[in-house]
């Protein structure tokens, strides 16, 4: 007996939430879109390091947006016989090109940045340097209080709110180099700004290439924890055992399960058996955030027949 279970918690709640989603991260997109092309034209103009790498930053985080744009979009279209888990999986392509994007970031600015704290760049405009970066935290601030309603309930739009906190961290180490510029001439400031703004992009590259890896290869999703949700499986009445255990991502945040569970001969005696779907579903919906599952139910005698069982 195979069947799988899904939840309807809500959908015209989740409509509406999908919806306000997209204005926010819409209005996001055009903030800092207008902000990128001000701290590219800064960056050519005043011959600033810190501007090129934190727009480099912004550019990535800028892709993050329309990621997870796209990602609410996809997230509402129906699976298909071509795509019968829907679209998801573009999010991750699209992750892989933002994590090459950070990753190319880092070691060109880093290059430049070590080049430039030996042989410093003369003639740094300091003050247009400060202007952009202040005009940068100030469109980052706006944009963080747009997407802040939604950081709260979503997953998605978290990630979106932190990718524009990180562009305003940028925006004020690039201020604070123009300022130290401007009062004391030490133009390594620059320099010195752009590696960290480097270093504060490499993580979040690593981490997006590190999901990808786990995503394609089939991984475990990021804290899950399997043997506890085999006990979960087990602690549930009526199940003997769970074998052919397999947990995974279509796209980070959405998560498989699927399992074989053999259950006492009661349950399909009594007519229990959806009743024990329901509640193997549920404890996999709630506790592990599983948002997909599939359960074969088995008597003994059939379990005895598998030529395979993964413990």
């Amino acid at each position: 007996m195979s069947t799988t279970h899904e939840h309807d918690r809500g959908h015209g709640h989740e409509h509406a939430a999908n919806l306000a989603n997209r204005s926010r991260l819409l209005v996001a997109i055009a903030i800092v879109s207008v902000v990128l092309i001000v701290e590219v034209v800064g960056a050519v103009l005043s011959g600033s390091l810190a501007l090129v790498a934190d727009a480099g930053h912004m550019l990535s985080d800028l892709t993050g947006l329309v990621v997870a744009l796209v990602a609410t979009v996809m997230a509402a279209r129906p699976a298909t016989d071509r795509h019968t888990f829907g679209s998801r999986r573009a999010e991750v392509f699209a992750a892989f090109i933002n994590g090459a994007i950070l990753l190319t970031v880092v070691i060109v600015v880093t290059v430049e940045a070590v080049r430039r704290l030996v042989e410093p760049a003369p003639g740094v405009q300091a003050t247009l340097m400060l202007v952009v970066a202040v005009i940068g935290a100030v469109a980052n601030t706006a944009a963080l209080l747009v997407l802040r309603g939604g950081a709260k309930d979503s997953i998605n739009m978290r990630g979106a709110y932190l990718e524009v906190l990180g562009d305003l961290v940028g925006s004020m180490a690039v201020a604070i180099a123009a300022v130290i510029i401007l009062l004391t001439g030490f133009e390594r400031a620059d320099a010195i700004a752009s590696l960290a703004i480097a270093v504060l992009i490499l993580p979040r590259a690593a981490s997006l290439l590190r999901d990808v890896i786990r995503v394609l290869s089939q991984g475990a999703p990021k804290g899950t924890d399997v043997a506890l949700i085999r006990e979960h499986v087990l602690g549930t009445a009526g199940v003997v055992s769970v074998h052919d255990v397999h947990v995974w991502s279509i796209a980070p945040g959405s998560n498989v399960f699927s399992a074989h569970v053999v259950v006492e001969p009661r349950v399909f005696s009594e007519g229990r058996a959806d009743d024990l779907l329901d509640a193997l579903s549920s404890c996999l919906a709630e506790h592990f955030d599983v948002e997909h599952s599939t359960f074969q139910l088995e008597p003994a005698e059939h379990a005895k027949h598998e030529v395979e069982q993964h413990r």
